[in-house]
């Protein structure tokens, strides 16, 4: 879009065209439209050629997927052609854009081709601000609306997200019949999007809410027991997407890197919510599968990959697992002994067994507090941090703010129940993804 405005104002023809779109089910159309576009581009120069999604046609060639007469490797050929013959006084400039740019063909990225590189990088708390201001422009504020505020707690979202952010905050104000857009809708849209919508429709029985509670609770507490982890910031039992409840975590400030010890106590709040069914419930359900594949991701990868183990040292042990339709090799390699991929299993059940006693030894010293925690959750479904620092300092939990009594106690009839549990971390290590 910059190349665009700025070859409007300076009257300059521009070609904007999506990769994708050179890729068509008749054989030569893909190479036919790139001889077509560099064409034109020559005889209207100076002009500014635009390709969005070059990964759909550069990927790198010989990955075994196809022959040289393969369509897009055909379209590629064209494409490296017709920028190789470029002269410095022709007139024309060839923009690209990828997300993928380690799958893009070498060629391609060689000297005299595309030999500058600008990494667009989501954008740090300043940069959130100012993208909000631009984006609420288009729709009318309340005048308790602070792009600041919302800024802080939008972590690891990007341009398109935010846009997102404030078309789904105008949708919850326009649902409530108002006439401007508050921070509670902001505050609801967040929500949505990084824990997935309500389905208050749901019902469930009474002990899976019970269960629920439990579960999230125990999540909760050690994400306010434990130093490293990010604050937690919301906690709900209401199901929201795939998962049946929600213990949601923001950091404090923008991460760019992890240390051991904070995904030590990741994987110790992930073990919180399987450790509270078992001290509490007296039982095992489902609900933490995915609790334990995160965790042992996040083991597996401080051992295999970022070298925090002392037994086996700063070393590499996971290599060549690109994806085989992404353009890498078909061959996938092994460098471990048996030997060493079992010092490697000893190593992860170290880590994961010793967070589990971590987590289980704070949740079974302060059973006063998971319970306080479990009440509130099931009375009003859904407690912030305010609720869990008075319930963390031993006090009564305040009522939330938007929270009006019913008629009736919850219970699994009424539409709002919830079971099962997952934990939401939208700026986590990339080990928890």
């Amino acid at each position: 879009m910059l190349a665009k405005s700025i070859a409007g104002e300076a009257k300059v023809p521009f070609f904007s065209i999506s990769g994708s779109d050179f890729v068509e089910m008749f054989v030569g159309v893909g190479a036919s439209r790139v001889r077509d576009m560099f064409d034109n581009a020559k005889k209207n120069a100076p002009c500014i050629i635009f390709i969005d999604e070059i990964d759909a046609v550069g990927r790198q060639r010989g990955a075994g997927l196809g022959g040289g007469n393969d369509e897009r490797e055909q379209t590629l050929n064209q494409m490296l052609v017709e920028m190789d013959g470029f002269e410095t006084n022709l007139g024309v400039i060839v923009v690209a854009a990828t997300n993928r740019p380690d799958i893009l063909d070498a060629a391609l990225l060689r000297p005299g081709r595309f030999d500058r590189q600008v990494y667009v990088t989501l954008p740090d708390i300043r940069g959130r601000e100012q993208i909000l201001n631009v984006h609420m422009r288009k729709i009318p504020l309340g005048q308790d609306v602070n792009a600041s505020t919302i800024a802080r707690g939008t972590p690891g979202m990007s341009g398109a997200d935010l846009a997102n952010l404030c078309n789904e905050a105008a949708l919850m104000a326009a649902r409530r019949s108002a006439r401007v857009v508050e921070m509670q809708d902001f505050e609801k849209a967040k929500d949505k999007i990084l824990m997935g919508p309500e389905r208050k429709s749901m019902v469930m029985p009474e002990e899976e809410r019970r269960n629920t509670a439990y579960h999230e609770a125990g999540h909760a507490l050690i994400g306010k027991l434990l130093p490293k982890c990010d604050p937690v910031h919301k906690v709900t039992i209401i199901p929201r997407g795939r998962a049946l409840g929600v213990t949601m975590s923001l950091p404090a400030q923008d991460r760019y890197s992890y240390d051991s010890e904070y995904m030590l106590n990741q994987i110790s709040m992930l073990f919180g919510g399987r450790i509270a069914e078992e001290v509490f419930m007296k039982q095992m359900t489902t609900g933490a599968s995915n609790d334990f594949e995160r965790a042992t991701h996040i083991a597996r990868d401080m051992v295999t990959r970022y070298g925090m183990t002392d037994a086996l040292g700063p070393m590499v042990y996971a290599e060549n697992e690109g994806e085989v339709f992404l353009g890498r090799s078909v061959t996938k390699t092994t460098n471990m002994s048996e030997q060493t991929m079992q010092k490697v299993d000893m190593e992860v059940r170290r880590i994961i067994d010793q967070q589990y006693a971590q987590a289980r030894g704070l949740i079974e010293d302060n059973s006063d507090k998971m319970h306080a925690m479990a009440k509130a959750l099931l009375e009003w479904e859904t407690i912030d941090s305010d609720q869990l620092d008075d319930i963390m300092a031993g006090k009564e939990p305040r009522p939330p703010k938007d929270w009006m009594p019913r008629g009736k106690p919850l219970s699994g009839g009424d539409g709002s129940s919830s079971g099962g549990a997952s934990t939401v971390k939208p700026d986590a290590a990339p080990t928890a993804a």
